[in-house]
């Protein structure tokens, strides 16, 4: 569930004393070696590849004597495919098989031969920080490197992408030891950047405006307001958007003056959430200023509030680097709880159109948003973090710094940025690597492309919105859509009616022609729904917790109801990931009967489609003991009332015990220090451990383990992610460290946790999520709830703000985006931790009887080979990242040729020796990896 964020040290094998099992043990690893290592495909020639055809993938071997080799895939898929179609070999780690890339090779450099070779690294565990293959991503038009937050097999490709993989050490999250070379050095056809994209050749057409505002209109209640499906709240942005089509299509209207009325009168609950006193929120008072100005209303006097001046008096004159951080600022510059660039770049707006010259520093923030590609990050981020381009967002910033003026570079780089994401049938994708056109992400560029003359573009893409238009006129939120939204039709009004929120007015005007296009519309463009808006969220605001248990247990992802695969394209369980989803079942009681199928699957030593069970994982018994793992497991066994002294044949409990180190042994793998379990090599594993052990009853046996893990604690009150420490502060290990002290108690026990507390209340964003390394984390969000409800009459605000945040992550299918601000898409185990988080209950106060639950039919072994999904399938139900983690690369089983009967050999082989390579090596995660 949490992250863990640098590879581990490496030990060598420690073959045991009988010449029998050391000759056993070689055969075994000569089968594995042919079992993990996948040969190269006959490369497709790099000629083949331009700059806009194909993706290019470049391996440096120079540490290893040999030079830059690149490879080319015509038709890309995933960064793993186009390894092997790049005429590159790969090899997998003993423990997670080919799906984590411990050896590259290449047929132009030492006839193949794969590095590093088995002298420098068996490929048992998983490779030490200080030396692994680290995966590097550029898309088209960038020419600086990022460290990939996904694993090969789950960055999905598009042409012009370029891939590298680089042999050394990084630090936590890939901020150091990428390539020496830059993406141009190594990209297809001529150097110097992507040509520039042909014009759209869509056809063209119109949106029927009137039809779609008409439909709008139909949803209000009282012809006042848009109420949500079940619920007896009025949904205020959705009324302000119905307010701006009424406008663009109907001018003054009786209909339109009573909307504004009603919003007007609601002004205190809708952008003064905190109480009139304090900051108004800063989206929602820009939102209805704006309304204002396009009415030709007063923006100092809606509601009895100046919110133009109240915009300008909340400022944030510094972020959270301060030491004295002022809630509602992520930054310098920030109007105070924006949150998302949206609110910022509406606010600069709202002030413009008065007449008032927005502070300098808040437009600057502006431009500090927008990324190397010329895309606009959707949220306010800090220099340094992740900045992935939104369509929708970058068209509204364009469009405001044009208003602004003098911004002219910036301006032309995002309208590059639009041109290049746009098909050619007219569409924007709603967020990067997306495939299918979004109606929000089109309309809000389409908007931003009539404002800045760029013409053909967009009336290519109001006629692919015109394409869109549902019978009764509305328009649902993604390409091919049966459902209409309010929000995405918004948007298409103003699109099709050449206005935008620069431009809107009801005064009937001078021009003849469509008044030029402006910014997008709103709502926290991180292709959610409107329940994204920031600001102060109600009480008991939350994620559909039914949904998303719906999700985690869905046959497409559950195996057999037991057990969730490795990644989707292997036929090996992730039982951390499982034992994950029992967590979020045993939490919300919301699904008992699949919560025993898993817990029998586990206890009856069920197998995987590659034979393994909850032995392999845990490693007890063999000289790869994962106090983690064993930790993690005892926990579910002692949550749903079994016995973790007899769970799976194993006595998880004597486990831990016997694997509690004596003494480091550093610099070799297994003991940080005394105390530490055996191969406990972050915080999270080592807090697992003793909250297991002391709910087992084991205080004493539990002392040096605990005194370990809060000698970790530093100054400010919160954890490193890392054993040894890792220097850092982490959100989730602190959160996971203190619900491991709140267990044992005492008074230094409650002071460490009433300082870790604080310090996650204090590393909580305007938005309501909380960082992690791959950006505004969901999972770091859910375990930061879970942390805070150790005081939950304390942090009342902010687990509220958490969970808020949380239902805005959360999909249409149940499922929950990894971060706000990276690649869209449903994630099982930020989907797992989110779920479990939002209920608030600590891992080791985690009780649910099984009572009155009956066994699930047992899956017979050989059932999960025909799960096995071939490279390129996208089926399973895994999302943007699967479950995969990002560093460590992708394999598929298919992609091997290995036979049923070969697995088997193995199995019988392992029997034979006595010897399991059981080893739970963690694996390099920027996405949030297993604990």
């Amino acid at each position: 569930m949490g992250s863990e964020q640098r590879r581990d040290g490496r030990v060598g094998a420690s073959p045991g004393p009988l010449a029998a099992l050391v000759t056993a043990f070689l055969v075994l690893a000569a089968v594995c070696v042919t079992f993990l290592t996948t040969t190269s495909a006959a490369a497709d020639p790099i000629g083949e590849c331009t700059a806009t055809k194909g993706a290019v993938v470049a391996v440096d071997f120079g540490p290893f004597g040999g030079d830059l080799v690149r490879g080319c895939d015509p038709t890309p898929t995933t960064g793993y495919e186009l390894l092997h179609d790049g005429g590159f070999g790969t090899t997998g780690t003993g423990h997670d098989g080919p799906g984590f890339i411990c050896r590259i090779g290449h047929g132009s450099f030492d006839g193949g031969t794969q590095y590093p070779t088995p002298d420098r690294d068996d490929c048992v565990l998983t490779p030490p920080a200080t030396a692994y293959w680290s995966y590097w991503v550029a898309s088209p038009g960038e020419d600086e490197w990022s460290y990939s937050q996904y694993g090969a097999m789950s960055r999905n490709l598009k042409d012009g992408d370029v891939d590298a993989w680089v042999y050394g050490g990084t630090d936590i999250g890939g901020g150091t030891g990428g390539p020496d070379f830059s993406p141009d050095d190594v990209r297809a056809g001529e150097t110097g950047g992507t040509p520039d994209p042909g014009t759209p050749t869509g056809a063209p057409g119109e949106v029927d405006a009137t039809a779609a505002a008409t439909w709008l209109k139909d949803r209000l209640t009282d012809g006042e307001r848009v109420v949500d499906d079940g619920s007896d709240v009025p949904n205020y942005l959705l009324t302000t958007e119905t307010a701006y089509a009424l406008a663009a299509t109907e001018g003054k209207s009786a209909a339109l003056d009573k909307v504004t009325a009603f919003l007007a009168a609601h002004a205190d609950d809708y952008a003064y959430p905190n109480g009139t006193g304090e900051a108004p929120d800063a989206t929602a008072a820009a939102r209805l200023a704006l309304l204002a100005e396009s009415t030709e209303a007063d923006p100092r006097a809606v509601g009895g509030h100046d919110l133009l001046g109240d915009l300008a008096a909340h400022v944030c004159a510094a972020g959270p680097e301060s030491g004295e951080p002022t809630p509602g600022c992520t930054a310098k510059g920030d109007f105070r709880n924006a949150g998302y660039t949206e609110g910022q770049a509406l606010s600069v707006l709202a002030l413009l159109r008065a007449g008032t010259a927005p502070a300098a520093e808040t437009v600057d923030r502006l431009t500090q948003m927008q990324c190397r590609d010329g895309g606009v990050t959707s949220v306010l981020i800090r220099p340094g973090e992740n900045c992935d381009g939104d369509p929708a967002t970058t068209g509204l910033v364009a469009l405001v710094l044009d208003q602004v003026g003098g911004h002219d570079e910036a301006v032309t780089k995002a309208r590059g940025y639009l041109a290049k994401i746009q098909r050619d049938d007219g569409a924007f994708p709603g967020y990067t690597g997306a495939t299918d056109g979004s109606v929000y992400a089109t309309a809000y560029a389409a908007q931003a492309l009539h404002g800045l003359g760029d013409t053909e573009r967009a009336d290519a893409a109001v006629g692919w919105l015109s394409r869109q238009q549902l019978d009764g006129g509305g328009f649902g939120f993604e390409e091919g859509a049966t459902d209409p939204a309010p929000y995405p039709t918004s948007a298409a009004v103003l699109a099709g009616t050449h206005t935008s929120l620069a431009t809107l007015t009801t005064k009937k005007a001078e021009p003849t022609d469509p008044p030029t296009s402006e910014p997008p519309t709103s709502e926290p463009p991180t292709s959610q729904p409107p329940t994204t808006e920031p600001g102060t969220p109600p009480p008991g605001v939350g994620p559909d917790l039914k949904k998303g248990v719906a999700y985690l247990t869905d046959a497409a992802r559950l195996k057999q109801g037991h057990y969730h695969l490795f990644d989707p394209k292997s036929p090996e369980a992730d039982f951390g990931l499982t034992i994950d989803t029992a967590y979020a079942l045993a939490a919300t009681g919301l699904d008992n009967n699949t919560l025993r199928g898993i817990v029998d699957f586990i206890d009856d030593g069920g197998k995987d489609g590659a034979g393994k069970s909850i032995r392999d994982y845990t490693g007890v018994g063999t000289a790869y003991a994962q106090g983690g793992a064993i930790g993690k497991t005892a926990l579910l066994a002692q949550a749903v009332g079994r016995d973790a002294r007899d769970f799976a044949g194993l006595d998880l409990i004597a486990a831990l015990e016997k694997g509690t180190c004596a003494k480091s042994t550093l610099p070799k793998r297994g003991c940080a220090a005394k105390g530490n379990y055996t191969y406990a090599e972050s915080v999270f594993k080592q807090s697992l451990g003793v909250m297991a052990q002391l709910r087992a009853g084991e205080k004493e046996a539990a002392q040096e383990p605990l005194a370990y893990l809060a000698s970790l604690q530093q100054d400010n009150g919160a954890w490193p992610s890392l054993i040894p420490s890792s220097g850092d502060s982490d959100v989730d290990s602190t959160a996971i460290a203190a619900m491991a002290l709140d267990m044992a108690g005492g008074a230094e026990a409650e002071q460490a946790v009433d300082r870790a507390l604080a310090w996650l209340a204090s590393r909580q964003l305007p938005g309501g999520g909380f960082p992690g390394t791959v950006g505004i984390s969901v999972n770091s969000t859910g375990l930061a709830v879970q942390g805070l409800s150790l005081d939950a009459s304390r942090y009342a605000d902010e687990i509220a703000g958490g969970r808020k945040f949380l239902a805005g992550q959360q999909n249409a299918d149940g499922g929950f985006n990894t971060s706000a601000d990276g690649q869209r898409g449903s994630d099982l185990r930020a989907s797992a931790q989110a779920v479990s988080g939002a209920t608030g209950i600590s891992f080791g106060e985690l009780e649910r009887s099984l009572a009155g639950t009956s066994p699930q039919p047992t899956p017979d072994p050989s059932d999960g080979v025909p799960d096995i999904v071939t490279p390129g399938d996208t089926s399973g139900g895994y999302g943007a990242s699967g479950g995969q983690e990002a560093s460590g690369g992708g394999g598929a089983l298919a992609s091997t040729g290995v036979q049923v009967g070969l697995l088997a050999a193995i199995a019988a082989l392992m029997v034979l020796a006595g010897w399991r390579v059981a080893v739970t090596a963690r694996r390099r995660a920027t996405a949030e990896g297993g604990r």
